[in-house]
């Protein structure tokens, strides 16, 4: 049976409850979300613990864990053939509503996880969508901390002492590498990018009675991540339309665009990556040799890698984030 011709492809979101979440996703995003508390919208996932479903065209009900099996390099492209070897898509894209302080928390590198949790290591960075005022984050350490000095404030639980907090807003972006330390804090509503991973090490849980991995935390935590600030956007120099680098590391390059109404990115899909889209405020149409797709605030479309030409434009002023695999990268 021959493979259905690729397209863009949207999907069905995964809601988690974790006792941190609310219902902000609903009241502030307009989105349609089950009953109880929601922490977390997976929007684009191929996770053991979660793969979202196409919910459009002839894929419709297919995980995407199943798309890459049938469609594999024309889906993900050249730059993740290491991923695509080891059957898993790179990215994994979220919706945060932190309605609570998450737990105080660390993320290995993939050395460490493929070795201790048979996942991928995690980097990722967030977009922050809404933020209440005097709305912080816990990122980094404050200055004069060493390995010994935090596991001895751990273990007399006066870990916060040591904790950077930094005030953040709507439009801030923060870079998480692997052994960065952090904490989303209350009233935030954030768009996450990330590796493909589920492995988070807790150390301070606000009194919640969940497990923490404290041995765990305290081999892969970066002590000399001392105080640092949000990502400063750097322009695109030369690009048709307004387009700033708002995060680049070996994993993923995401590039945020401020399209005026009637405005018109275009590219190209030419098998070296997928692109994944997101519409972050407004509303835009993807053009391709297809029916168009209609995006609005906040969702997201997988491009395939092989799709092909095709253009993005705004039908209302938007912004827009676009995420694509860097050149070089192996896992």
């Amino acid at each position: 049976m021959p493979l259905p011709e690729l397209y863009p492809l949207t999907f069905a979101p995964i809601f988690k409850e974790y006792p941190w979440g609310g219902r902000a996703l609903g009241a502030r995003l307009g989105r349609a979300i089950p009953d109880g508390i929601v922490a977390e919208s997976w929007e684009i996932a191929a996770h053991a613990n979660g793969a979202t479903q196409v919910d459009a065209g002839p894929l419709a009900g297919r995980t995407l864990l199943e798309v890459l099996g049938e469609w594999g390099e024309a889906l993900v492209g050249r730059r993740s053939a290491d991923e695509l070897a080891q059957g898993r898509f790179p990215l994994l894209i979220k919706l945060l509503d932190a309605n609570r302080w998450l737990s105080v928390q660390v993320h290995p590198n993939d050395v460490y996880a493929l070795a201790h949790a048979g996942d991928l290591g995690k980097t990722e960075m967030w977009v922050i969508l809404a933020a209440e005022p005097g709305a912080e984050v816990i990122y980094g350490f404050r200055a004069g901390v060493d390995r010994t000095a935090f596991a001895r404030a751990v273990e007399a639980g006066e870990s916060e002492r040591w904790l950077h907090r930094m005030p953040v807003q709507a439009g801030d972006v923060v870079f998480v590498p692997a052994g960065a330390i952090h904490a989303l804090g209350p009233g935030l509503i954030v768009a996450e990018i990330q590796q493909n991973s589920d492995t988070t090490y807790r150390i301070y849980d606000w009194g919640r009675p969940r497990p923490l991995h404290i041995d765990r935390a305290l081999e892969v935590l970066d002590f000399g991540l001392v105080e640092p600030g949000p990502v400063q956007p750097r322009p695109v120099a030369g690009a048709a339309v307004a387009t700033e680098v708002i995060g680049e590391c070996a994993y993923f390059r995401t590039e945020r665009l401020h399209l005026a109404r009637g405005e018109r990115y275009s590219g190209v899909c030419d098998g070296a990556t997928f692109e994944i889209w997101g519409v972050m405020t407004g509303v835009a149409d993807l053009h391709w040799r297809g029916e168009p797709v209609r995006r609005a605030a906040v969702s997201w479309v997988l491009l395939p890698a092989a799709l092909g030409e095709f253009a993005v434009e705004a039908t209302q002023d938007s912004v827009l984030l676009r995420v694509i695999r860097p050149e070089a990268h192996h896992v």
